[in-house]
């Protein structure tokens, strides 16, 4: 593992101040700005990040507001209102935000090569701040580690049939103005949302279902908005894959219609654990061309 130092002082457009950790060089050649999974954080991967940060490339991991279950945001200006968010109270669409706000440090540290690298739900955020931020200064790349659908992942894990009746109380607590209202838990995969949180990742025309490879001639219209380079990393045997990693790499090469690569790693679930050299390997490959 390369020297680490705390980021306590990323301010994001809003207002809003979040922390990470910084791998490696204080002056890189290149950064890699990592965006953590649902209910993750800055310590999450860092068995993959260790291998990727070296003497001319540096990875700062940050806490974006998905992280853990629920935490409170605070803004940078005094005496304000924090915001309650964490992975069961996180509004998607906030997640541009996020994002720019560590674009924005990488910057003011002199950064001019930056590459996002978005594991598991934070893929979805990474290719959502690029289709909205496309022309974004310094960024040269996008990099999708296990890109999992999470409708697709619902749809899968739904083995007691609750998933239809819990949307339609999502749909019912928002429409009466209860959006952050809590859901009960009753998909086995034992996960917190609120009504408008469990809408954003559970139904198939949300704008964070941006990978919609389980509906069959569905166009992703956000991936294709996204006019970066991208390098997706697909874990062959991930436990939150409803279909075999040929069929999702297939449908990735297909539907990205930028420079890109697909590689599928043999034997490796979906926090690859066991195979990070092979995909730092990939990494480096990707922001060194």
């Amino acid at each position: 593992m390369k020297a680490c130092f705390a980021v306590e002082d990323i301010t994001t457009p809003k207002g809003f101040v979040l922390r990470g950790l910084w791998f490696g060089p204080k002056k890189p050649k290149r950064l890699v700005i990592w965006v953590h999974g649902l209910s993750s954080s800055a310590f999450s991967m860092l068995h993959v990040v260790g291998e990727v940060a070296d003497n001319n490339t540096a990875v700062m991991t940050f806490n974006n507001r998905g992280s853990e279950r629920i935490i409170d945001v605070r803004k940078a200006k005094k005496n304000t209102k924090s915001l309650r968010a964490g992975s069961a109270h996180e509004v998607f669409t906030e997640c541009v935000d996020d994002i720019e706000g560590a674009i924005g440090y990488a910057r003011r540290k002199g950064v001019k090569n930056i590459y996002l690298a978005g594991h598991s739900t934070g893929c979805q955020k990474s290719v959502y701040w690029a289709s909205k931020k496309s022309g974004g200064k310094g960024v040269k790349g996008i990099i999708l580690l296990a890109p999992v659908s999470d409708h697709a992942a619902a749809i899968k894990f739904d083995r007691a049939g609750q998933l239809a009746r819990l949307t339609k109380l999502a749909r019912k607590l928002v429409a009466e103005g209860r959006k952050h209202q809590l859901m009960p838990s009753m998909l086995s995969d034992g996960s917190l949302n609120d009504a408008q949180r469990f809408l954003s990742l559970n139904t198939p025309n949300s704008i964070e279902t941006t990978f919609p490879y389980e509906q069959k001639g569905k166009r992703p219209r956000v991936l294709q908005a996204a006019k970066k380079p991208i390098l997706v990393v697909w874990a062959a045997e991930d436990e939150y894959a409803d279909r075999p990693a040929g069929e999702v790499a297939d449908w990735f090469d297909k539907n990205i219609k930028r420079q890109h690569k697909v590689v599928i790693v043999s034997g490796a679930k979906h926090s690859f654990r066991g195979a990070e050299r092979l995909v730092a390997e990939e990494i480096k490959a990707f922001i060194n061309a």
